[in-house]
């Protein structure tokens, strides 16, 4: 096997991707605290074309070094806002009809695994602080509680793998929803 190069990738510009159409996904960022977390959220958010990152609290923003650094640039093709709080994110969100969701440990949890978007749907994934999860005011907020099912002694997951995580478990479903709308067999 030969490993790809790099002008093999298929890459789109910059340009391009700010026009593409984008999976129904915006990523929310309760007071996350690492600067490699926020620029870590911002290259996933690119790899699936996430519509967007809110960035909530002491979440750090572009332009900063850390960031960047950890993004590699994801921080110019991905869309992002700044607001004080979470709660407004989320009162922002609901107005355009996104499903909020937090990510996090309760007993209401529905296992990710376990979940299906519906057809269309649009979620907000909320993810919280390293220290504190997402904030309990946030999720009295949310419409549905998502658990990343896990099986060792620690039960947490740095707040990069969480969102890599959840991303991709819930764009392959809502790609393969599309996929399976299309097939007229």
């Amino acid at each position: 096997m030969q490993k790809t190069k790099n002008e093999e990738l298929n890459r789109i510009s910059v340009g391009d991707f700010i026009l593409a159409e984008k999976t129904p996904l915006v990523l929310v960022l309760d007071n996350v605290r690492s600067l490699h977390n926020v620029g870590s959220a911002f290259r996933t958010a690119d790899a699936f074309r996430v519509e967007s990152i809110c960035l909530c609290g002491i979440t750090g923003k572009p332009p900063d070094r850390e960031i960047r650094k950890t993004a590699l640039g994801a921080t110019e093709s991905v869309a992002w806002k700044y607001y004080p709080t979470t709660l407004e994110a989320v009162a922002d969100l609901k107005t355009r009809a996104y499903r909020i969701c937090s990510v996090e440990q309760v007993k209401e949890a529905i296992q990710l695994d376990s979940y299906v978007p519906g057809k269309g749907e649009k979620l907000a994934l909320i993810f919280g602080n390293e220290v504190n999860g997402v904030g309990q005011e946030v999720i009295d907020a949310s419409d549905l509680i998502l658990e990343i099912p896990q099986q060792g002694t620690k039960h947490s997951l740095n707040v990069s793998v969480s969102v890599g995580v959840v991303v991709w478990e819930l764009w392959k479903k809502m790609k393969q929803a599309l996929d399976d709308s299309s097939f007229t067999g």
